[in-house]
């Protein structure tokens, strides 16, 4: 292949783009704004600060101790953010999405709690109202609910003034209920010495710790799995990496739609005319194409390392593998839209849709496990996907040379297969 041509090509198209500040913009600045502003939504609280607590409104219609005491350690839990009102109230404003959810307790709940707690029977219902579009959300409240709740009805029942009158009142209907006789006499030996154990004076120097009620019977040592034990998660990592591929993608596709218009105009039968052969014109466009991607990425890094203290912290050679790879397929996916394309305006919103897709399953937007199982198994033909989990491989995970390996060769793939289908389809005249 001759070198001087070939030369000539790339230099060429690279003037061009930087002639272009439209270009330029959407390549540079762009990806760096959107990433900026995903990365701030991932990246979780840092340091001291406070995190994100969830919106929630309790109705406490019962007032009895055990509803209180279960409205008070709601309002302590450092998760919710809890306000009251009226029932009609906050059935109006989780309505209108003001608040994620409300929980409402009714009439009895705490006389009902107590008398099922042993027994089981006939259980009192807390209504919960939601917000449909953060259903995740109230699937923790529901969860810090039942331990709240939990908490609550055990202390009243194992120390309470109440709840000794509800274990009377337990022991007294024993010999109503359906329970076989054995089972019976079980319960009320344990009502009675339950009884006997807690109204009896606690006289330890530091107190048993069980009239508080039934705690979590475990804690929880948290470990963040990163480069490494002093290394935190930086969620602009991810953020630039996904954007970084997605406006590489659309800028390829850009070019792969100004060759279309270049052959509209007749240039490129005007280049066949020219003592260059064919493998040199779409080499020449590759090159390019690939320069300009990776001094794209390039610069998105660059930029979230100065400002946002991302790190490479894994292998700076395996970083650069990944990121010529992924400049190499976003080039050859150009040619690809110029190859299949057959007007510039149809392949426009073909690739528009196409590199969305890619994106959008490849984990630059949204994190790939709440996809369902199938869909992240099939996310696995898709370049991006490899292209994202690549880089986040040699960024905040830490991973060494050998992260490097798969998705650079899985890539180079990609960027064979785009570029042998462009070879064959490309039309170097109009129809």
């Amino acid at each position: 292949m001759p070198l001087r041509p070939l030369t000539a090509m790339v230099r060429k198209d690279l003037q061009l783009f930087f002639t272009d500040r439209r270009a330029v913009i959407m390549s540079f600045a762009v990806p760096i704004a959107i990433a900026s502003f995903f990365g701030s939504i991932f990246s979780g609280p840092r340091g001291n600060a406070k995190p994100a607590t969830i919106a929630v409104i309790v109705v406490d219609q019962d007032e009895s101790t055990i509803s209180q005491a279960v409205v008070a350690g709601l309002e302590q839990d450092r998760n919710l953010k809890v306000s009251r009102t009226a029932v009609d109230d906050a059935r109006e404003r989780v309505r209108r999405g003001r608040t994620s959810a409300a929980i409402l307790i009714p009439k009895g709940f705490g006389d009902a709690a107590g008398l099922a707690f042993f027994s089981g029977q006939e259980k009192p219902a807390l209504d919960v109202l939601f917000d449909p579009s953060h259903s995740m959300e109230v699937a923790m409240v529901r969860g810090i609910l039942t331990a709240h709740v939990m908490q609550a009805v055990s202390a009243e029942m194992f120390g309470g003034r109440r709840g000794g009158e509800l274990v009377d009142q337990t022991l007294a209907g024993l010999d109503s209920t359906s329970m076989p006789e054995d089972r019976r006499k079980l319960l009320r030996d344990l009502l009675g010495s339950v009884q006997t154990f807690y109204r009896q004076p606690d006289r330890s120097a530091g107190g048993t710790g069980l009239r508080g009620g039934l705690t979590m019977p475990y804690t929880v040592r948290e470990e963040a799995m990163t480069a490494g034990t002093n290394v935190a998660y930086n969620g602009y990592a991810h953020s630039f990496a996904g954007m970084g591929i997605q406006f590489l993608l659309f800028a390829m596709a850009n070019l792969g739609i100004e060759m279309l218009l270049e052959r509209q105009r007749g240039l490129w039968k005007r280049l066949r005319s020219a003592p260059v052969s064919r493998l040199s014109l779409l080499a020449g466009k590759t090159v390019s194409g690939t320069i300009i991607s990776l001094m794209t990425l390039s610069v998105s890094f660059g930029f979230a390392m100065i400002v946002f203290g991302v790190r490479i912290q894994g292998s700076l050679i395996g970083f650069l593998a990944v990121s010529t790879a992924c400049a190499l397929m976003a080039a050859t996916f150009g040619l690809l839209v110029a190859a299949v394309g057959r007007t510039p305006a149809s392949a426009r919103g073909v690739t528009t849709l196409a590199v969305l897709m890619m994106v959008m399953l490849g984990g630059a937007w949204v994190p790939t496990f709440i996809f369902p199982a199938w869909l992240q198994q099939a996310t696995l033909v898709v370049p991006a996907r490899w292209a994202v989990d690549g880089l986040d491989a040699m960024t905040w995970r830490g991973i060494g040379v050998r992260g490097a390996i798969a998705p650079t060769l899985v890539l180079l793939g990609f960027a064979a297969l785009f570029a042998g289908i462009a070879s064959m389809r490309f039309r170097w005249e109009e129809a």
